[in-house]
């Protein structure tokens, strides 16, 4: 029963991280369309990145504990790349800088959506697959 709690935990914390995501890169549309200013956009993306690494942080450690070895070691390169930027101090969004990084922004989270898409869908393989075997 604790292995049908572990990964419906992590399908949800996976699904909060997809859409801090999109929303990050909504303001980066609205930027890039004039929908929104530099500075008010800046402050939407800033003010989600540190949940976002918290949240993936939380969610690797659950994996962690619980003894989900492969989907935590496919969740690590991204941890990494997260704390990586948060020790450079690279983790914020620079107001004066947005847009001339507003294509590479996008696609680190484009990349980064795609990259929660692959443990998405192995989370919701493995809910599936131990949803069926506790009803077996």
């Amino acid at each position: 029963m604790w292995a049908l709690w572990t990964w419906l935990i992590s399908f949800f914390f996976i699904l909060a991280l997809l859409l801090l995501l999109g929303f990050q890169l909504i303001c980066l549309v609205d930027l890039e369309y004039d929908y929104i200013n530099p500075y008010d956009s800046a402050s939407r993306i800033n003010m989600v990145v540190l949940p976002e690494f918290i949240t993936q942080g939380v969610l690797c450690v659950l994996l962690l504990v619980t003894g989900h070895w492969l989907v935590c070691l496919l969740s690590l390169p991204y941890l990494y790349y997260n704390v990586r930027l948060y020790m450079r101090g690279q983790h914020l969004v620079d107001v004066t800088e947005i847009y001339s990084q507003l294509n590479v922004e996008k696609r680190k989270r484009f990349i980064k959506i795609g990259y929660l898409i692959v443990l998405f869908i192995f989370s919701l393989f493995w809910l599936l697959f131990t949803l069926g075997e506790e009803y077996d």
